[in-house]
């Protein structure tokens, strides 16, 4: 045993799991932080707000699943609870440390101070208050076991004191944790043979089955495996949003991805579907436009880790709890050789659908106009990418345009996207990037999100984190012309504009303020040497692309096309 404060046995324990990081917005745990300053290699990355500390946390642990860290004082608390929704909804695991009231100020309108503790219940696996230095050691080994263990997702320490100043100060007699780093997947489970030989029962009999790759199958690390599942039976596969790298965009068997942010080609296909086979993926509303893709009536098979997910909207469903790679490795032993000429009609069908979804848009994914239509734009970056880019997107406009038209085609490419928060992509790409200097983070989004977080820019120069920042910039929240349309009686008229439009900044210029390398786009034959410019820089770089404010995404679509 060793008698040290809290702050010294926090700092050390960080650094023995592995914690390389932590994001954080003055003052929370400041004595912590000069200790690992003292005694470790990690990053103290001070944002400029504390829901920008948990996206880029949240970026950092998408980005390596290993948990990332941020911190905020009492007063900040609400504000780091709200940038873990999307961490919860994404099943990232970020753990958030907080200060809390002190015992003899509570009830007291002492300044600044409420109760934040209520709120993260919502947002985390998990959050506890930590009263005793004592109790820090199993505590903080806990909130890393919550995170990483079954579901991944957020959880939340509140430390005694303001700044977490209590248990900072705090003397005690301890044994430091052994070196170790934990990381999703923390614990492997295997499959039940019996569900197993189910499921593999159900495959062979289906005569258009397809197979959805999700976030799940990333985690686990089964991209491998779910490929040759498909190809075992020669079945078309489709990913969520979260599962997109999983499957090349060139296999002949892919469809893209289906739901909300979707292909119609790829809708179709699943409607179409005798049997779906969901890995490591939710049912939930996105992926199935609120269960119509597939019906609610089409048998499913389902792997997934949580149990809690199987069956839970689709009654036909033979569930398989178990880990994505173990899984998958079990069921195609159980699968044997499987003949799949009888299949073979499907798909044919399945790539009939898809060539003629990518016909139907060759006007506008070849489109040399000014403003450039932002399906130029993402179609065009699928020869520009570095073989190692990790693609970080934002939602709602970023998240459809490369749902559809972004094609992964290189092994080390990755995919990480925002789970519902607008704002989330340049922060959670500056993390993932800290995560991944062995990788080039691109960064997809519109003006509308870039503006949330518009000054964590500096942040990006104050580390010299290199960067690219795409931003699709239509001077507007164009997403919402489908809406006002419909609250304006079916026709914008009057002063609509207020409610969508902003003036027409140049964010190059304003990112040069910031320290960032910024190049503005203007028409499609500018794009490629930005690009090229930008992978010769050492730094942060945003290229700002004039795009069309009237180009809306189209939401997917449950109908069926005309044969």
């Amino acid at each position: 045993m060793t008698q040290m404060t809290g702050a010294q046995y926090l700092s050390r324990a960080l650094d023995a799991y592995g914690v390389e990081a932590v994001f954080l917005v003055p003052t929370a745990l400041s004595a912590t932080l000069k200790t690992m300053e003292d005694e470790t290699a990690i990053k103290r990355i001070v944002t400029h707000g504390e829901k920008a500390a948990a996206y880029m946390a949240d970026g950092y642990a998408r980005a390596t699943g290993k948990p990332g860290i941020c911190m905020a004082q009492n007063i900040g608390a609400a504000n780091l609870a709200a940038g873990l929704r999307d961490a919860f909804l994404g099943c990232s695991p970020v753990i958030a440390l907080t200060g809390g009231p002190y015992e003899w100020s509570r009830g007291r309108n002492y300044y600044q101070e409420i109760e934040d503790f209520p709120l993260f219940k919502p947002l985390t696996k998990s959050s506890r208050q930590v009263f005793d230095v004592a109790r820090l050691p199993d505590q903080l080994d806990q909130a890393f076991r919550d995170a990483t263990t079954g579901k991944p997702g957020p959880t939340h320490l509140e430390l005694a004191g303001h700044t977490g100043d209590i248990i900072e100060n705090q003397t005690f007699d301890v044994e430091l944790p052994a070196p170790r780093e934990r990381r999703v997947p923390a614990i492997r489970i295997a499959p039940d043979p019996q569900a197993i030989a189910a499921a593999a029962a159900a495959l062979r009999a289906a005569e258009r089955p397809v197979i959805l790759s999700g976030g799940g199958v990333r985690a686990s690390g089964a991209a491998a495996e779910v490929v040759a599942l498909a190809d075992r039976l020669g079945a078309p596969i489709a990913t969520s949003l979260n599962g997109k790298e999983t499957v090349p965009a060139d296999h002949p068997l892919s469809i893209g991805i289906p739901g909300l942010y979707a292909r119609a080609s790829a809708n179709q296909i699943i409607v179409e579907a005798d049997l779906v086979m969901y890995v490591g993926s939710q049912t939930g509303s996105q992926v199935t436009l609120t269960w119509q893709v597939p019906p609610t009536s089409t048998r499913v098979v389902h792997l997934d880790i949580e149990p809690t997910e199987l069956g839970r909207h689709y009654p036909d469903t033979i569930g398989v709890v178990a880990d994505a790679r173990l899984g998958l490795t079990a069921l195609l032993e159980a699968l044997g050789p499987v003949d799949t000429e009888r299949t073979r009609p499907w798909r044919d069908r399945a790539a009939e659908l898809t060539a003629r979804w990518r016909a139907s848009v060759a006007d506008l994914t070849g489109s040399d106009a000014v403003p450039m239509r932002p399906e130029r734009l993402v179609t065009a970056l699928n020869g520009l990418l570095p073989d190692n880019a990790i693609v970080v997107s934002d939602t709602g406009h970023a998240g459809m345009w490369t749902a559809g038209y972004l094609d992964l085609t290189q092994p080390e490419q990755g995919f990480l996207r925002a789970a519902g928060s607008l704002g989330w992509g340049l922060p959670a790409g500056i993390g993932a990037q800290l995560a991944r200097p062995d990788a080039q983070v691109v960064v997809f989004t519109g003006d509308g999100g870039l503006f949330y977080h518009l000054s964590e820019l500096e942040t990006a120069a104050r580390w010299n984190i290199p960067l690219t920042v795409v931003v699709n910039d239509n001077r507007s929240l164009n997403q919402e012309i489908n809406p006002y349309t419909v609250a304006y009686g079916g026709a914008l008229t009057g002063r609509h504009h207020e409610l969508w439009h902003f003036n027409d900044v140049d964010l190059a210029a304003v990112a040069e303020t910031l320290g960032v390398t910024g190049i503005r786009v203007t028409k499609p034959s500018e794009l490629e040497p930005a690009m090229a410019r930008a992978a010769e820089i050492n730094g942060p770089v945003l290229i700002d692309v004039v795009s069309d404010i009237d180009a809306v995404a189209p939401k997917g679509s449950a109908a069926r096309a005309q044969n």
